[in-house]
């Protein structure tokens, strides 16, 4: 089966698939080579989440116009994800300290660094986090799959059905 012959639910569920995997390099970067996340870092994994529960979500749903609302929302995520990657890149890496900025007030409003602390806890500066992978900065990295995700939402919402 081709990527043309997919169904708008596979899309979706391919589109969560990548948001764990995204999420899952994520974790082997922080707990095996010890790159250790900001405030911007964990909060582009929130929005990973966030796509990825939209998706399977909206790959449950039978409704077309439904599945494309979620597709939607995916989409919407996406962009503020590639942003968030983008904002890493050109500002926060270049600052000593991310407190208070807008990723860490999301990150201490949500709360969630409390609960899932292997998951969420912010351990390094912005300037600390600021590493490359092959040459890129890891940032770069999870912009591409925001982009990624961004491109697959779009090819669920101009599907027919």
């Amino acid at each position: 089966m081709g990527l043309a012959s997919m169904t708008s639910r596979q899309w979706l569920l391919a589109m969560a698939a990548a948001c764990f995997a995204g999420e899952g390099l994520a974790l082997v970067a922080q707990h095996v080579f010890d790159m250790q996340p900001c405030p911007w870092c964990i909060l582009q994994r929130v929005i990973y989440l966030v796509i990825a529960a939209l998706c399977i979500a909206g790959a449950m749903v039978t409704a077309p116009l439904a599945r494309k609302a979620f597709a939607a929302g995916a989409l919407l995520f996406a962009l503020l994800g590639a942003a968030s990657a983008v904002y890493q890149n050109v500002i926060a890496a270049k600052l000593y300290s991310c407190n208070l900025t807008l990723a860490d007030k999301i990150i201490g409003a949500l709360g969630l660094e409390s609960l899932v602390p292997w998951l969420f806890q912010v351990t390094a500066s912005c300037a600390d986090a600021a590493v490359t992978v092959l040459g890129v900065p890891f940032e770069f990295w999870s912009l591409a799959l925001f982009a990624l995700l961004a491109g697959m939402a779009v090819r669920v919402l101009v599907r027919a059905a």
